[in-house]
């Protein structure tokens, strides 16, 4: 199969923007319009319009769509889901509420951790045991799975999860399952030994429950999407973009959507990762922010940082363990609640909070004037003269100073005896320093020092706020790309045909069982290929790892392997690499435990050219910006007279010195007084401290 690449478009659903970008030979075409709830694919559709006409093409002339989604991440943050049966190996019925027994915050007497997906009484236990090994100690009761078929067809049932214990060893009996419940029910059935063939009982039963919750929501508004856009007249292939940061076929996320929870963010990291590798740059921290929530990822030698399960819908800000697990691939970064159209409001204690709920497209920030009364994010700013009311969004949305102050006032303002200027500040302050402790806690997490990196910011909000971050941060360097506003779409464009296969297989390394770990890897590489193959014919690069520990431990580090049949000499090659691996994590290695494998995965991707490289360009020549206007200075404390900037008419090393605002139709970049603004030979905007 062949895709053209020389028109392609990227559609990024976020929880208050529908961003679009059009690649036309070269030249990008971008917008932003408001998500639709009701209608989630009619906001790609009108941007679409716009994209194609300002381009001057026919919709049947794009090659190529990609798009990524949050609409299973909301379905199951807002319980929004398909009621879901789960049936289950006898005895494990109560693991999905159970977890894992783990006080993530052992002195809060009142914990709250998220209800299951499923509640008890939609939870089928059956007969039938796979030991630890993958033989079967019980053979599967088929006559009582016919009787389950039976109670579920009557009820009101939207989907089925399928999780038996150790089924990532043996999946026998949960295809026979899926098998004898497909005769009697015309739902769609997902088995945990395909949506997530690793150990650990709570994390893959958890992630088939999130896959059958939000399965027929998915294929609902695929199958709708792919309509309305022949209907329109587009003739070519949709892909999605999954949590990853590969590519799949609509058909394989219709199958699996519990893949699409992190797709836009996914993009957003690929967008970054390319920045950096234009600019050579090793050591980068990407900050994406829009209208509903922040993100942010370390991406070393051009590749974000990755890992197998991440969590949604935490109780408590930050704190892993308080969520809801999902054990997929997944591009790693940290989440704030913290967007242009995030609710400040003021806690019992009266401290200034900033989300995590937010105002969304609809009703919106109160300066939007779309019926949202509760100051958000976007209003602060708004109120500090970040934004001009007349200019927002290439203008197509008018903004309120009036109702952005009022709404600031009542509900922050007059509880703390402030004016709103200061209550603005205060409310946006609260936000960067969220953002920035959110940042350093996830880079000491890793071993990273935060300081060391360059950021990239892009998204409607972070230009607005990645000065005073990087500041707070003592980052020196940030680039904000041509596009940021649209950078998650962008990104979509940059993405690879990809996919990441993991399946788990216990094996100490002291019985290093050659044929065994060949078998595996030739099936994960088959796999991983095979979703690859339904987007490309091109030349295809895999990448091995093996996640191993000392046998006892509670979790394994990832040690990279060579894409190759091992052999039984090859076991001292993966220890050496194993313990090498192992103190860079911890100091040093151990000596005297066994070894052991315990997941294996392998990634596989389209080979793509690697693009120009540019040298970064950080001295350049001052010049005038006559037009001014008061902004809110952070580090003077009060509105200075502010340069006001189109992005358009600075040339590639021109400098503009801070305070000054750069604007262009997506979003604004903010250059606070301690830094400066150079253009690079890209279009990207370099700020930079004044002193370097």
């Amino acid at each position: 199969m062949t895709i053209g690449n020389d028109i392609r478009l990227g559609a990024d659903i976020g929880g208050t923007f529908t961003d679009i970008a059009l690649d036309v030979r070269g030249t990008l075409y971008s917008t932003k319009v408001l998500t639709n709830y009701a209608a989630p694919e009619q906001a790609i559709l009108d941007g679409i319009d716009i994209v194609i006409r300002d381009a001057g093409i026919a919709i049947s002339q794009i090659e190529l769509i990609i798009h990524g989604t949050t609409l299973a991440t909301n379905a199951l943050i807002e319980r929004r889901g398909a009621r879901t049966a789960l049936v289950t190996t006898e005895g494990f019925r109560d693991v999905i509420e159970m977890r894992t027994e783990n006080r993530f915050e052992q002195y809060d007497l009142d914990l709250v951790l998220p209800k299951p997906l499923i509640p008890r009484e939609d939870r089928f236990p059956i007969k039938g045991r796979i030991s630890a090994q993958g033989t079967e100690l019980q053979p599967l009761d088929e006559q009582a799975l016919e009787e389950i078929a039976r109670r579920i067809a009557a009820e009101d049932f939207g989907a089925v999860a399928i999780g038996f214990i150790h089924s990532y060893m043996n999946p026998d009996h949960e295809r026979r399952a899926r098998e004898i419940l497909a005769r009697t029910l015309a739902l769609p059935i997902s088995i945990s030994s395909e949506v997530s063939p690793q150990m650990r009982e709570f994390e893959r039963f958890n992630t088939v429950c999130a896959n059958a919750y939000v399965r027929p929501q998915m294929a609902d508004y695929l199958n709708r999407l792919q309509v309305r856009l022949k209907e329109m007249g587009a003739s070519c292939p949709v892909f999605m973009i999954h949590s990853g940061g590969g590519l799949v076929s609509v058909e394989t996320a219709a199958e699996f959507p519990v893949r699409l929870v992190e797709s836009g963010p996914a993009g957003g990291a690929i967008f970054a990762a390319d920045v950096a590798r234009r600019f050579d740059l090793q050591r980068v921290v990407s900050y994406d922010m829009g209208g509903t929530t922040a993100k942010i990822c370390l991406i070393e030698d051009f590749q974000p940082q990755t890992a197998r399960t991440f969590e949604v819908a935490r109780t408590y800000r930050f704190c892993k363990g308080s969520g809801m697990p999902i054990s997929i691939p997944v591009i790693e970064m940290i989440e704030i609640g913290a967007g242009g159209g995030s609710i400040a409001w003021v806690d019992a204690m009266g401290r200034i909070q900033a989300g995590p709920e937010s105002a969304a497209s609809e009703p919106g920030p109160a300066c939007y004037q779309r019926g949202g009364e509760r100051p958000a994010i976007t209003d602060a700013d708004l109120v500090l003269g970040k934004l001009d009311p007349d200019n927002f969004a290439g203008g197509k949305i008018k903004l309120s100073t009036v109702k952005a102050s009022a709404a600031i006032a009542r509900d922050v303002g007059d509880k703390l005896r402030l004016d709103p200027l200061s209550a603005a500040f205060g409310i946006v302050e609260v936000v960067d320093e969220n953002m920035a402790n959110a940042a350093r806690v996830h880079a000491v997490e890793n071993g990273k020092n935060i300081s060391e990196n360059t950021m990239i910011a892009f998204g409607g909000a972070a230009p607005l706020h990645a000065a005073r971050l990087c500041e707070k941060l003592g980052v020196d360097r940030c680039l904000i790309p041509q596009g940021a506003g649209v950078g998650s779409a962008i990104g979509f464009l940059k993405a690879p045909f990809g996919y990441e296969a993991v399946g788990s297989q216990i094996m100490g390394l002291s019985a290093f069982d050659t044929v065994r770990l060949n078998t595996l890897l030739d099936d994960l590489k088959e796999t991983a290929e095979g979703f690859v193959r339904a987007g490309t014919a091109g030349k295809i690069s895999r990448e091995v790892v093996a996640f191993m520990r000392y046998r006892g431990q509670g979790w394994e580090i990832p040690v990279s392997l060579p894409d190759r049949h091992f052999q039984a000499s090859d076991s001292a090659m993966i220890e050496e690499n194993f313990r090498a691996r192992y103190a860079q994590f911890f100091g040093r290695a151990v000596e005297g435990p066994e070894i052991e494998f315990v997941t294996f995965s392998v990634k596989a991707q389209d080979v793509r050219p690697g693009g120009e490289r540019h040298a970064l360009i950080s001295a350049g020549s001052s010049i005038d910006t006559p037009v001014t206007r008061d902004v809110f200075d952070p580090a003077a404390g009060a509105p200075l007279k502010t340069a006001i900037v189109e992005r358009s008419t600075i040339k590639v090393g021109e400098r503009v010195t801070g305070p000054a605002v750069i604007v262009e139709r997506e979003t604004s970049t903010i250059v606070t007084s301690p830094f400066d603004a150079i253009v690079q030979s890209d279009g990207t905007i370099l700020l930079i401290r004044k002193e370097l």
